[in-house]
C-alpha cells in the first residue's frame, strides 16, 4: 500500500504566519506538524510515501525528512503548484500509486488514540472500496458530514452543511483501492475550480464499496490549520507528555518499534539532537527497547 501526504495549500488560515514558513513546519508542541501525518502512515506499516508540497514548500520540507532513511522509509516528492481540492492528489500522484491501494492523510491532521494503530493495519487489509473515518465534533457545519442509518452504515455525505443531519465530520484520512486514481480523474471541478475529495468519497458511496469507521470517546482528531487548533493541538501534546511521558508521533520511537530500523540507529538519531528534550527522550527509549 501506498501513501500520500498532501502539504499542498497556502495556509490562509494561519497567515501572517504562513506568509514565510510552510503550514507544515510550524511546531505542534515540540516537532513540526507534518510529523503527525507521517506517523500515521508508518504505525499504517506504509513505507512508501508521497508528500505533495506548494512549489515553495518543497525545498524547507525534503530538507527536513530529506528520503526517509533515517526512519526506514521511502520518501518522494512532488509539487502541486496552486490549490486543487483534496483529491487533487490522486491526480498529482497518479503514477506514484500505480494501480495500488493508496491511503491519503492531509497534512495538518492529529490522530491519537488507544488501539489506532490496530485499526490502521486493519484498514490495510482491505483492498477493495474505501474506509472513512468519522469524528464528533461540535461545529459539524464546518466539515464533510457523514449521515448513518440505524446501523451505522454511512447513508450519505454532506459538504459543510448548514443543517447538519449528524455530528460527525469526516476526517482527513481516507484509504481506497486502487480505483481511486480513475476516480478522481472522472471529477467535475466545483464551483471553486477544484477536485474535492468529498465527490470521491460520494463516488463509493454510490457503488455501495464505502466503510465509515467511527472514532468514539477516548480518542482525539484535531485540524490543526487554525490559530486556535493549533495551539489546542500543541497543549494536548504537552499535556501527554508531562502526564504520561508520551510524545505524540515520535518517528524515531515509531520507526523503532515498528521494526524499521535498530535501537542502536534509534539512538545515534537521539545522540544527534541530545541538547533538545526531544533528542534524549529518543535516546533513553532507544535503550530502554534495545
Amino acid at each position: 500500500m501506498k501513501g500520500i501526504i498532501l502539504a499542498g495549500g497556502t495556509g490562509s488560515r494561519l497567515m501572517p504566519i504562513t506568509s514565510g514558513v510552510s503550514k507544515q513546519l510550524l511546531p505542534i508542541y515540540d516537532k513540526p506538524m507534518i510529523y503527525y501525518p507521517l506517523s500515521v502512515l508508518m504505525l499504517a506499516g506504509i513505507k512508501d510515501i508521497l508528500i505533495i508540497t506548494a512549489p515553495e514548500s518543497m525545498e524547507p520540507i525534503s530538507r527536513l525528512l530529506g528520503d526517509g532513511n533515517r526512519w526506514g522509509v521511502d520518501i518522494s516528492y512532488a509539487e502541486q503548484p496552486e490549490p486543487r481540492g483534496i483529491a487533487d492528489a490522486y491526480i498529482v500522484g497518479a503514477d506514484f500509486v500505480r494501480g495500488e491501494p493508496s491511503a491519503l492523510i492531509l497534512g495538518d491532521n492529529l490522530f491519537h488514540g488507544a488501539g489506532f494503530q490496530e485499526l490502521l493495519r486493519e484498514c490495510r487489509t482491505m483492498t477493495r472500496g474505501c474506509t472513512l473515518f468519522g469524528y464528533p465534533v461540535a461545529d459539524p457545519e464546518r466539515y464533510a458530514v457523514g449521515d448513518v442509518d440505524s446501523e451505522g452504515r454511512l447513508i450519505g455525505i454532506e459538504e459543510k452543511p448548514a443543517h447538519p443531519r449528524s455530528r460527525n465530520a469526516i476526517t482527513g484520512l481516507y484509504f481506497y483501492d486502487s480505483d481511486v486514481v480513475e476516480v478522481a480523474r472522472g471529477l467535475r471541478p466545483s464551483a471553486r475550480g477544484e477536485l474535492e475529495i468529498t465527490d470521491v468519497n460520494r463516488a463509493y458511496l454510490e457503488a455501495g464499496t464505502v466503510r465509515l469507521v467511527e472514532l468514539g470517546r477516548g480518542f482525539t482528531w484535531l485540524d490543526t490549520g487554525t490559530y486556535r487548533s493549533l495551539l489546542d493541538a500543541g497543549q494536548y501534546v504537552q499535556v501527554l507528555m508531562d502526564r504520561q511521558g508520551v510524545r505524540v508521533a515520535c518517528l524515531e520511537e515509531i520507526a523503532l518499534r515498528m521494526g524499521y530500523i535498530t535501537a542502536d540507529e534509534c539512538h545515534a538519531l537521539g545522540a544527534a539532537m541530545s541538547q533538545a528534550g526531544y533528542g534524549r527522550y529518543v535516546m533513553e527509549t532507544a535503550k530502554a527497547l534495545a
